[in-house]
């Protein structure tokens, strides 16, 4: 079995020897395809030992700069893993990858953890699939790039492998908005290029253009699955709030089983101090157990929020005990920047 590790990279040289480090061990080959580094990333690769090429895309967009690094890596390589700079991978990745290839893996999943919390456990995480066949896949979309099936039937298999992401809070997301713009104006019909634009004019503080935008998502034919158009609802809610319990209601008859929009109606009555429907929908989401591990499940929900929001109910609801029970969980899941006020809504419960 050959495996490659392969990445497109621009200025990088503070994450090079990290990322390099975390697969030398195991990978066959690793390959930069340089984009016209200005710093000391590729004279740092090349003294590492990395293969590396300089390649120039004009204009920009992802999904050409991927296709291209993939196509530098030899023909008899079994297996890609597309590991950008500030990524890496936890040891033994190679001896599950051989599991796949036993059992015809053209697309092995793996364990992606997203962010982190304050205190360095794993905030969000999902499946990830940015690992593939040498042939039979090309990178699509100008950017939120993903490989895709090319005239072939995809096999998948879920290994223990761990991704990390480590991300560059510096880097600018300037780049981002033009290029989701284009990307809808290439693809009209495509649910996925209209959701992250939708979301990119609520990260841009353009409310009018996203709800537009989150609402044709909605309307096309190919917007098919539940947890993602819940998602599209939930972010509706914020951003028409006479309407917040309506999208919410909708986000839970959508992807019913998923604690997101049951945990943001607890907080939305929450904050109108309505205790009784507060703790209905807190209760409802704790209900749920089964972590889904998908990119739409998000950490909030998994962590000490529910549990806070029925300790508040309870106690406004008269419930002394209950609110004790649910607030000592709430602090036993606590972030650091959350810690102290739980301890001292767990103390005047106490009291």
């Amino acid at each position: 079995m050959k495996i490659a590790v392969y990445t497109i990279a621009l200025n990088e040289e503070k994450f090079v020897e990290r990322w390099f480090n975390s697969v030398r061990e195991e990978a066959d080959l690793v390959l930069i395809a340089d984009t016209g580094s200005t710093d000391r990333t590729v004279e740092i690769a090349k003294s590492l030992g990395i293969e590396v090429h300089s390649i120039a895309v004009r204009p920009w967009r992802f999904d050409v700069a991927r296709n291209v690094s993939l196509a530098l890596i030899p023909e008899d390589v079994d297996y890609c893993i597309q590991l950008d700079m500030d990524e890496v991978l936890r040891p033994g990745w190679r001896a599950e990858l051989e599991k796949a290839l036993e059992a015809g893996a053209t697309r092995p999943r793996y364990e992606y953890i997203w962010s982190w919390n304050s205190n360095g456990t794993p905030a969000y995480e999902f499946s990830g699939s940015k690992i593939h066949s040498r042939f039979g896949y090309v990178w699509k979309h100008a950017i939120h790039e993903l490989p895709t099936a090319d005239r072939i039937q995809e096999v998948y298999f879920e290994t223990k492998i761990v991704m990390e992401h480590h991300p560059d809070s510096a880097k600018s997301r300037s780049q981002y908005l033009p290029l989701l713009e284009l990307d809808a104006k290439e693809n009209p019909h495509d649910d996925r290029s209209a959701f992250y634009l939708a979301r990119e004019y609520y990260f841009q503080g353009r409310p009018a253009e996203s709800i537009v935008e989150f609402k044709r998502y909605l309307a096309l034919a190919s917007s098919w699955w539940p947890p993602e158009r819940a998602t599209a609802m939930r972010f509706l809610a914020k951003l028409e709030p006479e309407s917040t319990e309506v999208w919410l209601r909708l986000a839970i008859d959508q992807a019913p089983g998923r604690r997101e929009a049951l945990v943001d109606l607890a907080n939305h009555f929450h904050l109108q101090q309505m205790w009784q429907e507060s703790l209905l929908f807190a209760e409802l989401a704790l209900a749920i157990t089964e972590k889904p591990l998908d990119y739409a499940c998000e950490a909030d929900p998994w962590g000490f929020l529910p549990y806070d929001l029925a300790a508040i109910a309870n106690h406004n609801l008269q419930e002394p005990t209950k609110a004790l029970r649910y607030g000592s969980k709430a602090l036993e899941l606590a972030t650091p920047e959350h810690a102290e006020r739980l301890e001292n809504n767990l103390a005047f419960y106490v009291s």
